[in-house]
């Protein structure tokens, strides 16, 4: 996978809104330009707030994990241009905080039957596309990083769909395939009877291929020890973790030790760390800690952001909305992160997973057709 870590630092394409009938919002007019004549050291004097805004305009944030799809299924109306039905992360708050991408998460309840799990889980695909459908002027599908691209070159924010809860799959690598081409590209490894506590069991190993013949991305958030390294050996594409911190700064089921940041870095996963309180921290100041120790342990081509808003997490105090995004920036420029480190925690390492994924499709495609097994057959 060494020749796609080379794509990385590609200059960020840049797209401007299509004209739009959405309300002015002040909070998304362009900044002012910087007077010619100053130089690089103006730059880095310059705000830390003025620095993150005029960063983000041009690597915007890929959010590695949205409450959407959940919470607009549960309200009986909503208004998703105004936020008058109080989400979380309204259009205008993903315009302000400067939003190009997101994974809207179609995972259900984990006390759901298995038939009831499916069938939940086709219902938030249905939604997420409906929602994408009413608004075409903000929003736009995307499966891979091509058509990430597109979407923002239009302006619109992309939209991608997952994860999926692995028993979604309902042990079936045919399910896999039908969710696929409903535009999933992502699922969540863990809670399933193939993916353990003693790491992935023989058809567990058969999903994870068949997710790289596909160009679907494994994320091993909650996944035991056991399993996120068997993955990490037999994947030939990138993980992602959409919702994992620094176990060394607070202690969560889903947060990484420091020898797994080290392995993850290895193998150029990605680890999106969330914003949310119980996994790191109550403040902004916090969140910066986590992102700066995963960006030390694992490199900065592996750390990424998750906002993890409209799901019941509760977010540091100063970072309660997607359009707060630009102050988590303005810290990390405030600490010295070089912008070609923070350009790529918030764009270009989600593009690089999303293309190692899709490289790693097509490689595999050539020598390998869908796969025919079956679990009572591996694991009976």
């Amino acid at each position: 996978m060494a020749d796609l870590q080379d794509e990385i630092n590609t200059t960020a394409e840049a797209g401007e809104l299509d004209q739009s009938p959405a309300r002015p919002d002040p909070r998304t007019e362009p900044l002012p330009e910087r007077e010619p004549g100053h130089g690089p050291e103006a730059a880095e004097a310059a705000d830390p707030l003025e620095r993150a805004h005029a960063l983000l305009a041009a690597h915007p944030v890929a959010d590695g994990y949205s409450g959407l799809p959940g919470t607009l299924r549960d309200l009986p109306w909503y208004d998703f241009e105004t936020g008058d039905s109080g989400l979380e992360s309204d259009l205008p708050r993903l315009r302000a905080g400067r939003v190009g991408a997101q994974l809207w998460s179609v995972q259900v309840p984990e006390w759901l039957g298995t038939d009831q799990v499916v069938r939940t889980t086709l219902e938030q695909i249905d939604l997420v596309k409906h929602v994408v459908g009413h608004h075409p002027e903000w929003l736009r599908l995307a499966r891979d990083a091509s058509e990430t691209t597109d979407a923002r070159n239009c302006g619109r924010m992309a939209t991608l769909i997952g994860p999926a809860r692995g028993t979604a799959l309902g042990d079936s690598l045919g399910a896999l395939r039908g969710l696929h081409s409903l535009g999933l590209c992502a699922v969540t490894l863990c809670g399933t009877s193939w993916a353990g506590a003693d790491g992935l069991t023989a058809f567990g190993e058969e999903v994870v291929r068949e997710m790289n013949r596909l160009g679907i991305l494994a994320d091993l958030s909650g996944a035991s020890e056991a399993t996120v390294r068997r993955v990490l050996a037999i994947s030939k594409a990138p993980v992602i973790f959409t919702r994992s911190g620094a176990a060394a700064l607070r202690d969560h089921p889903d947060n990484l030790s420091d020898e797994l940041l080290a392995e993850v870095g290895e193998h150029k996963g990605l680890c999106m760390v969330p914003l949310a309180a119980d996994r790191t921290g109550s403040s902004a100041r916090e969140v910066a800690d986590h992102l700066d120790h995963v960006r030390r342990v694992a490199g900065p081509e592996c750390v990424g952001i998750a906002g993890m808003y409209d799901t019941p997490e509760v977010h540091p105090e100063d970072l309660v909305d997607p359009s707060d995004y630009p102050q988590l920036i303005a810290a990390l420029l405030d600490r010295g992160w070089p912008e070609a480190d923070v350009a790529l925690l918030t764009w270009g390492n989600f593009q690089r997973a999303l293309r190692g994924a899709d490289f790693t499709a097509r490689a595999t495609r050539e020598r390998r057709t869908a796969s025919t097994a079956r679990i009572e057959r591996l694991d009976g």
